[in-house]
C-alpha cells in the first residue's frame, strides 16, 4: 500500500472488506522445529536457520538409545556442542526448546506386543531424563516435549465419544471394539475382549427380590452363588451373555466393593475401585474356571478315603501274614504265600491289591492336587485382573511425575535462569493422550502425583502443588488435534467449532506450556505449513493469546523439505499466513543462492499464480504492467 491507496494485490489488503489484515504473530514470535538428523545435523546447520529468521528453535531428537546419523540423540552432543548452542542462542537472542525422542510412545511402558513392561518404561524415562539434562545445558530451562500415546484404545468407548455418536474409529466400532485386560502384577495382556462376542455363563439361582440364594433358599454373597439345576433335564442351566450383561455385572461388583470398603473403613476411589465391564468379564471367567477345577478335584477325590482304608487293611494283613510265615511249617507256607501274592497284586479284577491301590491313589492325588492348584491359580488371576486403561494410566502418572521431579532438580542444581518443565504433547487420535480431554487429565493427574511425592519429602501442600504446576505442562499440537476431523460425526463447520471449544478449555485450564504449529487436511499428520491445510490455526492462536499464553510457537513444516524449494519455505509461508509484513529472506539459505531481483516473494515470476503483494513506486503506476498489458487499478 502506498500514499494511502489500497491495492487488491497489496499484502495488507483484505479481500472481504478492503481493510488491513490482523497480524496474528510476528516473525520474532514464530519458532522452527529442527529434527536432528533430518532437518539439521550439526551446529552450523542449526545456525543457518537462525540466520534465516527463526524466532526460536525447538531441537527435536529423532533417535532413541544409541544415536545414528538419521536418528540423533542428546548423547551425541558433548560439552563443546552444548556450549556452542548456548552461546549461539544468547548472541542471536533466539530461545531454545527441546523435544525428547519421538520414539517414546508415552510413559506407560507399552511394548510392540501391547504388554506393559518395567524395562520399556525405564528406557522411556531415561530418554526423557537425558533430554531434560540437554535442555538444562543448552536452553537453560524451558519446555521439554514428550509424546503421549500411552496405549491404544477404542475411540468410541471413551465418554467424550458419546458411544460413537460424536467420534468413532470406524462405523461398527461401538459394537466391535476390542478392549484389553492385563495382569496388575506383571503388566501382561491376559485377554482381548471384543464387544460383540457372546459367552456361555451359568444361570444363577435368585429369589423374587433378585438376591442370590443357595439351594436351601438362604441369601448368599455373589461369591457363594449357585447355578440353577434343571430337574427335568438333569443338568445345570447355562445361557449366552453379551457385553451388556457384563456392564450390569460390573455395576453389581462395584456396589459390593463399595460396601466392603465402607465396612472396613477404607476410602473408595471412583476411578481405581470401580469395576469395568472388561474386568467383570474376566473375573467371571476365572471364577468359572476355578469352579470347574474344584469340581474335578472333588470328582477325583471321591472314594479316596475308602481306598486309603483298604490299603491300610491290606498292608496290615500283609504284615501279620509275613510274621506268621516265619513260624509255619513248610507244608503250610504255600497258603500264606498265595495270599500274600493276592494282597500284593490283587485277585484278577475282583479286588485290587496293594500295587493297584497305590497306583490309583497316586494318580488321583496328582489329579486332585493339579486341579486344586489350577483353581488357586484362577482365583489369584481373578484377583489381579485390571483393565489396560487403569493399569497404564497409573504407570503414566507416576512416570510423568518422576520426569517433573527431574526437571525441578535440574533447575535447582544448575541454577537455571528459567524453570525446566516437561510438556506432554497430544499425539495421534488412535492412542490415549491424543484427545484434548485425555491430555488435560494426564497433566492434572501427573501434577497430583508429583505433589504427593513432594509432600512425602516434607514440602507443604501449597508449595508441592505450585512446583508441580511449574514443572509439568502440555504441548498443544494444532495439527494433531485436527486429525480428529476424520473420526468426527458431523460437518466440517461443526468440527471447527469443537476444536476451538477444546482449545478454549485447555487455555482456560492454564496447562499449556508449548505450542506446535502444523497443518493437514484431517487425515494424516503431513506437517504442512500453517495455512496450507484446513485446521483453524489463526482462531486457535487468538484463543491462546486471549487467555494469556506467552510461550513458544514452533512450526513443524517437514513437507516443505520435499514439496518446496527448501525446508525454510514452510517458515516463510507461516509468516505470510499469520500476517507478518516480512515473509521472505534475501540471504542464502538451505544450500540455495542469495535471492535475486526477480525473486519476488517465493520467486513467483514464471508461476501460474500471483504474489501476495506488490511493492515500491511501481504500484499502482502504469510504468509496471502485466504481460497482457492490462492496466492496474
Amino acid at each position: 500500500m502506498i500514499y494511502g491507496y489500497n491495492s487488491p494485490m497489496d499484502r495488507n489488503y483484505d479481500v472481504k472488506n478492503g481493510e488491513p489484515e490482523e497480524k496474528i504473530l510476528g516473525v520474532k514470535d514464530i519458532g522452527l522445529a529442527m529434527a536432528m538428523g533430518i532437518g539439521a545435523r550439526n551446529i552450523p546447520e542449526i545456525a543457518s536457520k537462525i540466520r534465516s529468521g527463526a524466532g526460536s528453535l525447538e531441537i527435536q531428537f529423532m533417535g532413541a538409545g544409541r544415536g545414528s546419523a538419521q536418528g540423533e540423540t542428546p548423547g551425541m552432543f558433548g560439552k563443546y556442542h552444548r556450549q556452542a548452542l548456548r552461546e549461539l542462542s544468547k548472541v542471536s537472542d533466539v530461545s531454545l526448546t527441546t523435544h525428547a525422542s519421538v520414539g517414546i510412545p508415552g510413559l506407560a511402558g507399552q511394548d510392540q506386543q501391547g504388554n506393559f513392561s518395567d524395562e520399556q518404561r525405564r528406557m522411556a524415562l531415561d530418554e526423557v531424563n537425558r533430554a531434560i539434562e540437554f535442555a538444562a545445558d543448552t536452553a537453560l530451562g524451558g519446555s521439554v516435549v514428550i509424546h503421549t500415546g500411552e496405549f491404544q484404545r477404542p475411540i468410541s468407548e471413551e465418554p467424550w465419544a458419546e458411544g460413537g455418536k460424536k467420534f468413532s474409529g470406524f462405523d461398527e466400532e461401538p459394537e466391535k471394539a476390542v478392549i484389553r485386560v492385563v495382569n496388575k502384577k506383571t503388566g501382561q495382556v491376559l485377554t482381548q475382549i471384543r464387544k460383540n462376542e457372546e459367552v456361555s455363563r451359568p444361570v444363577w439361582l435368585k429369589n423374587k427380590n433378585d438376591k442370590y440364594i443357595n439351594y436351601d433358599g438362604e441369601v448368599v454373597s455373589r461369591g457363594e452363588r449357585v447355578p440353577v439345576f434343571n430337574k427335568e433335564k438333569g443338568i445345570f442351566e447355562v445361557e449366552d451373555k453379551g457385553w451388556e450383561s457384563f456392564v450390569d455385572e460390573a455395576k453389581e461388583m462395584t456396589k459390593e466393593e463399595r460396601e466392603k470398603r465402607k465396612k472396613l473403613g477404607k476410602d473408595f476411589d471412583e476411578e481405581r475401585d470401580t469395576v469395568t465391564p472388561e474386568e467383570a468379564f474376566l473375573i467371571a471367567t476365572t471364577e468359572g474356571q476355578a469352579r470347574i477345577a474344584r469340581g474335578w478335584a472333588l470328582n477325583y477325590s471321591e472314594g479316596l478315603d475308602r481306598d486309603f482304608e483298604a490299603l491300610k487293611l491290606l498292608k496290615e494283613e500283609k504284615r501279620i501274614l509275613q510274621e506268621r510265615l516265619k513260624t509255619m511249617s513248610e507244608d503250610e507256607k504255600w497258603k500264606i504265600t498265595n495270599r500274600l501274592k493276592e494282597i500284593e497284586q490283587g485277585t484278577g479284577g475282583r479286588r485290587d491289591g496293594i500295587k493297584d491301590l497305590e497306583m490309583s491313589i497316586n494318580a488321583r492325588q496328582e489329579m486332585v492336587t493339579g486341579q486344586l492348584q489350577q483353581a488357586e491359580d484362577q482365583k489369584r488371576l481373578g484377583e489381579n485382573v485390571i483393565s489396560a486403561k487403569k493399569y497404564a494410566l497409573e504407570k503414566s502418572f507416576n512416570g510423568y511425575a518422576l520426569s517433573g521431579m527431574h526437571a525441578m532438580e535440574e533447575t535447582k542444581k544448575k541454577n537455571l535462569e528459567k524453570p525446566l518443565f516437561i510438556t506432554m504433547e497430544n499425539i495421534f487420535p488412535e492412542s490415549y493422550g491424543g484427545h484434548p480431554e485425555e491430555l488435560k487429565k494426564l497433566v492434572l493427574d501427573s501434577r497430583k502425583k508429583m505433589a504427593e511425592m513432594l509432600m512425602e519429602k516434607g514440602r507443604s501442600e501449597s508449595e508441592a502443588k505450585q512446583l508441580a504446576e511449574t514443572h509439568i505442562k502440555a504441548t498443544l499440537d494444532v495439527g494433531h488435534i485436527n486429525l480428529w476431523r476424520k473420526y468426527f460425526k458431523g460437518s466440517n463447520k461443526e468440527f471447527d467449532k469443537w476444536i476451538l471449544n477444546q482449545t478454549e478449555d485447555l487455555a482456560k485450564s492454564k496447562i499449556i506450556g508449548n505450542v506446535h504449529l502444523a497443518d493437514n487436511f484431517g487425515y494424516q499428520d503431513e506437517h504442512l505449513a500453517p495455512g496450507q491445510g484446513n485446521a483453524p490455526i489463526k482462531d486457535m492462536i487468538k484463543i491462546l493469546k486471549k487467555h494469556g499464553y506467552k510461550g513458544a510457537y514452533t512450526v513443524e513444516c517437514g513437507s516443505s523439505a520435499t514439496t518446496d524449494a527448501s525446508y525454510f519455505h514452510g517458515m516463510m509461508k507461516t509468516w505470510e499466513y499469520l500476517g507478518s509484513p516480512v515473509y521472505s529472506m534475501g540471504a542464502a539459505r538451505d544450500g540455495l543462492p542469495p535471492a535475486q531481483w526477480q525473486n519476488i516473494q517465493h520467486s513467483y515470476f514464471g508461476q501460474t499464480y500471483p504474489p501476495s503483494f506488490v511493492f515500491g513506486a511501481y504500484s499502482p503506476s502504469n510504468e509496471w504492467t502485466l504481460w497482457s498489458n492490462v492496466p492496474m487499478e
